[in-house]
């Protein structure tokens, strides 16, 4: 079967992506693009396969439990590009340094709980010196800190210069994706006229965590302030794959009045995480979304 066949067949492949240091970074099932702007002008692309647990252990495709895998491998591959972006960008392009498994696992790791003590124990710990209790009123006044921490970082991430083209290269992700979705030529004029908000946003996955968040703190709780403050982390995997088929489901009937109308709080906070791109950026965002689908249909 040819290409053009393959493509006709499967017209409508998932992608997903993350904004880099001057460049985009794309992720089909089974691959990764990376296309970073350099200095000179060129684009440099890094391709790879990707080798998800999920296809050893099929019990990792389940609902609920892929969402966790989800996670932690999209972690992996943003340090990934992030780190090759700017070797890219400001490293000797004639020597490329790389990260070892290794390293990349200990960032991730470090990451993941600087965000849990940011996210869910400070929130908890701030609450806790309200003496609202441990019921309900505890809970939503703990999301709504939360989700008050989460606005403000968003804000101030959006604000700082350095970011700002960062930003911009996530609205060429984002009007790219939306443009390959409905099914036009990918050019630079028709990606233009797309939307630089995206349903499947991991903005939007944020915001889902703080909101089930809630109800499950609410629904779960104990006297001893501790055994609170432990489900804050043990709890996370569970909140995060909740959230994670909460997203996917949202993507599914995303023509709806009724999700659009849930999901709409998620796209106004791309407002402070996506720019409009210049043609450049999203010159970038298509090559490396052409990349990744040729690659993936070349495998099925």
């Amino acid at each position: 079967m040819s290409l053009a066949d393959k493509k006709n067949k499967e017209p409508s492949l998932a992608f997903g992506g993350q904004a880099v240091m001057e460049g985009v970074m794309m992720r089909s099932k089974d691959n990764l693009v990376i296309c970073v702007r350099q200095p000179n002008q060129e684009i440099v692309t890094k391709t790879e396969k990707l080798r998800s647990l999920s296809q050893k252990y099929k019990i990792l495709k389940i609902p609920f439990i892929r969402g966790i895998l989800a996670l932690f491998e999209t972690l992996y591959s943003g340090v990934k590009g992030i780190y090759f972006s700017a070797n890219a960008t400001f490293g000797d392009e004639n020597e490329e340094v790389s990260l070892s498994p290794k390293e990349i696992a200990i960032t991730v790791v470090f990451s993941f709980f600087l965000s849990v003590l940011i996210f869910s124990v400070t929130p908890f710990f701030l609450t806790g010196l309200l003496n609202l209790g441990q019921g309900v009123v505890f809970s939503i006044t703990e999301g709504i800190i939360r989700i008050g921490f989460l606005l403000g970082y968003l804000a101030v991430v959006s604000m700082l210069k350095d970011f700002k083209r960062i930003l911009q290269y996530h609205g060429a992700e984002h009007a790219s994706i939306n443009a390959y979705e409905a099914g036009v030529e990918l050019n630079v004029e028709n990606v233009r006229t797309f939307s630089r908000f995206h349903p499947r946003c991991g903005t939007s996955f944020l915001l889902i965590v703080s909101v089930v968040s809630i109800l499950f703190f609410s629904i779960i709780s104990s006297p001893d302030y501790l055994t609170r403050l432990s489900y804050r982390i043990i709890l996370i995997p569970a909140i995060s794959s909740v959230s994670y088929e909460l997203l996917r489901i949202s993507d599914r009937y995303k023509k709806s009045i009724i999700v659009r109308a849930l999901v709409a709080p998620g796209i106004f906070l791309q407002r402070f995480t996506t720019r409009q791109p210049d043609d450049g950026m999203i010159e970038v965002a298509i090559k490396a979304l052409k990349e990744v689908e040729t690659m993936q249909l070349t495998n099925e």
